[in-house]
């Protein structure tokens, strides 16, 4: 089978009956089994996805087949799929079945997707190297010593080693986003609010935001287009029109941009990074394109914020898996209390114990105001500064990561210095703004490194067609 890149290539040739989708789904299949030893699936729909497969061809031969007919995609294992196993990677979820599909998976199924498998994740999607999954690490597929990133490893891994067409992930503080750097991928973290979150299994509500691992980015535009709006099931989520985003991928604008001195300059950036990064903002200056530097003096203040937060929610959040009425439960408990303790100390791994440690911590009586309602100010003060920077600006640009991937164990034993992985990509998040990591970068090292591209909200469009212009004029292949 040809190799295909993006799906618009292979949709053609299904249509002019070159390929057929059960031909793609054979290969893919083959694909997973060679390179199993990734780790990137915890489960393969191989039954399913054949059946799936002669179906949609036959719609395609009748004229009947959906906007996605064919499109092989993986779901992150921690998306709802009805009739089928959802973990979050986690032994606390380990053998349950969802008995419904998240908004997102309906939608695309819809539209004649093929769901080939569920991938791993960092355990409830709390990690920035795919090391903390319940069922083993992600290997980077480019060098197999090296993390893949998190949360989304396995989701990046599937795509960046051609083992699907794209992939569904989660972005709560750079989940897509990271990975996608690391794997040398495209990641869309949306506008918060602009796919449902219902099916989602929730690690932070007023961060954790659906988005997309793809080659390319009319990829991206397609997934997004059938995946946003409004939802009965998800009150958070915007009423706004989607606009048909695959037809607005071509833009002759030359947009203003804006770029932060702490983040390009800061001395924790690879020196390569730093440079590839000066050379893109050069050659779209000569370009026209007006770019401007400022300030961003909460730098420092972005980690911390987001960790009081994300694990105060957390907390809340993983309160329900108590073992009472799914999920694992101790078979060693003799009373109500025991089960609650037991099960969950058995269930949740030590990352995840931590986050809901701290959660609880801050939301405690004697600390609630010291700790989480400074960080809700804080938090509103990074997300006003970076929204009132896009008034007169129309992108951020910034490294999606300091580094490149770095190596499986390396920050194991200091979370500290594993959560310093994500101090670029969590700025949108707080802010709620739509982001995008593009593969625009060698390093020396042999690894590929993401560019980071942050909009104004709901100006997917012209985030994805100035996205399209860039990937066009500096994507590389590999040195």
């Amino acid at each position: 089978m040809q190799g295909y890149t993006s799906y618009i290539s292979y949709r053609n040739d299904l249509e002019g009956k070159k390929t057929s989708c059960l031909e793609a789904v054979r290969h893919f299949l083959e694909q997973i089994e060679e390179k199993k030893h990734l780790n990137a699936f915890l489960e393969v729909y191989h039954k399913e996805a054949l059946e799936r497969a002669v179906a949609i061809d036959l719609k395609i031969a009748n004229g009947t087949a959906g906007k996605l007919a064919g499109m092989v995609i993986a779901l992150k294992d921690n998306i709802c799929y009805k009739g089928h196993k959802v973990s979050a990677s986690s032994k606390i979820l380990e053998g349950f079945e969802s008995i419904y599909s998240s908004t997102a998976t309906e939608r695309l199924l819809a539209e004649d997707v093929i769901i080939i498998g569920r991938t791993n994740c960092d355990e409830f999607a709390m990690g920035s190297s795919n090391e903390n999954s319940a069922y083993g690490p992600v290997k980077n597929p480019l060098n197999e010593s090296l993390v893949p990133g998190g949360s989304s490893g396995g989701s990046a891994v599937a795509v960046a080693a051609g083992l699907c067409y794209a992939a569904l992930g989660s972005d709560t503080g750079g989940s897509i986003r990271q990975p996608a750097s690391f794997c040398g991928v495209v990641g869309l973290r949306p506008t918060y609010g602009r796919i449902s979150r219902h099916g989602l299994l929730a690690f932070a509500s007023s961060f954790d935001q659906i988005g997309t691992v793809t080659n390319g980015i009319e990829d991206a535009a397609l997934l997004l287009e059938v995946m946003a709006g409004k939802d009965n099931y998800d009150a958070t989520v915007s009423s706004r029109e989607v606009p048909s985003y695959s037809h607005h991928l071509e833009n002759a604008d030359k947009f203003k941009l804006v770029y932060l001195d702490e983040c390009v300059n800061h001395e924790g950036v690879d020196e390569e990074i730093k440079l590839r990064f000066n050379e893109i903002l050069n050659s779209l200056k000569q370009s026209g394109y007006e770019n401007i530097t400022a300030s961003f003096p909460y730098l420092d203040q972005v980690i911390p914020v987001y960790y009081v937060l994300a694990t105060a929610e957390a907390s809340s959040n993983l309160s329900r898996y108590a073992g009472m009425t799914y999920g694992h439960r101790s078979k060693d408990a003799n009373s109500l209390e025991e089960v609650i303790v037991k099960s969950r100390s058995e269930g949740f791994g030590p990352e995840v114990k931590r986050r809901i440690m701290l959660g609880t911590f801050v939301l405690s009586e004697g600390y609630y105001d010291a700790y989480y309602n400074k960080a809700q100010k804080v938090r509103r003060l990074i997300s006003d500064y970076t929204i009132n920077l896009l008034i007169d600006n129309d992108f951020l640009i910034l490294p999606t990561s300091p580094t490149t991937a770095f190596a499986l164990g390396e920050n194991t034993e200091d979370p500290i210095a594993m959560y310093l992985a994500d101090i670029f990509t969590i700025q949108s998040a707080i802010a709620g703004l739509p982001s995008i990591s593009l593969p625009l970068g060698w390093h020396s090292n042999g690894m590929p490194f993401g560019l980071q591209i942050i909009g104004r909200s709901f100006e997917e469009d012209k985030l994805l067609a100035f996205s399209k212009y860039l990937m066009a004029k500096f994507a590389k292949e590999e040195a």
